[in-house]
């Protein structure tokens, strides 16, 4: 369970480091955070996670483009994948 913890923590600090990219206009920080976002997903065992949380990796995929649009997605998956590690993986 730790490892899933560490890996959930990790994809939620680099979304949110996707989002800042992305409002700062740095489209290559926010890439380069995105692909190590994708890197963590692949990680994480969708078996032992709950089905929401399952969903929110679900939506984050490599066909995405980066806009201010999906800064905002990725804000809120942040948070919520955050609050799941200290609330209930704490």
């Amino acid at each position: 369970m730790n490892d899933i913890k560490n890996s959930l923590a990790s994809l939620a600090l680099d979304l949110s480091r996707v989002a800042i990219g992305l409002n700062r206009g740095s489209v290559k920080m926010a890439d380069r955070f995105y692909q190590e976002a994708l890197v963590r997903k692949a990680e994480i065992d969708s078996n032992k996670i709950p089905l929401y949380i399952t969903n929110i990796l679900a939506k984050i995929n490599k066909d995405k483009s980066l806009n201010e649009k999906f800064a905002e997605e990725v804000l809120v998956y942040s948070t919520l994948i955050e609050n799941f590690v200290t609330q209930k993986l704490s």
